[in-house]
């Protein structure tokens, strides 16, 4: 059976193809890196849905485990800043202009970053229906660091969307600071 929309063969019963001005932005601006310090607020709002879309079908177009993205990758950096790479890459070698064996490219690099995404959700410790936050080793001479308990994920696409709201105001906050610092009477130039 060919899907119409698709040219293909049918999708029936398979997660929807992405499409690249889905995942690439309105604006259409070159596949590069995301650094997610430097983000502003709206940006990033664009940046986590785009994301969001993408990891969810990755994760059910290649069926990958919780042991490889578990369900709130979102909220450990580490995963957020592999699956970032992953995602521009993937748009790179299937956008426009890509070479025909970018594609192949990708899988090879999807495929080391498989197992790096398996080593950190183990060393992480979330599960499938558990998460708590990445343990970071103290260093000598800091205090030691609380380990938080793992808790139940009750409501995924909730934690998402509040993730993101708290990002994005944090993001907000931050750049008032800044311009609040860079306007007030106190602040002398020269040296």
């Amino acid at each position: 059976m060919v899907d119409p929309d698709m040219g293909g063969p049918s999708r029936a019963g398979r997660p929807p193809a992405p499409q690249l001005g889905v995942f690439a932005g309105e604006e259409e601006e070159p596949v590069g890196p995301v650094n997610w310090n430097t983000l502003p607020a709206a940006e990033a709002a664009a940046r986590w849905v785009a994301l969001e879309a993408w990891v969810s079908w990755l994760r059910t177009a290649y069926g990958l485990s919780v042991l490889e993205i578990p369900p709130l990758w979102h909220r450990h950096d580490e995963l957020v800043w592999e699956l970032s790479a992953l995602h521009q890459h993937w748009l790179a070698c299937y956008g426009e202009g890509a070479s025909g064996s970018a594609p192949l490219q990708w899988h090879r690099d999807f495929d080391d970053a498989r197992h790096r995404l398996r080593r950190w959700v183990a060393a992480c410790g979330t599960q499938g229906g558990a998460d708590r936050p990445t343990l970071v080793a103290s260093w000598p001479g800091q205090p030691p660091r609380d380990v938080e308990p793992a808790r139940a994920i009750t409501d995924r696409d909730a934690d998402f969307q509040d993730m993101v709201r708290a990002d994005v105001q944090e993001r907000l906050d931050a750049a008032e600071a800044m311009a609040t610092a860079l306007s007030s009477p106190g602040r002398s130039g020269g040296a």
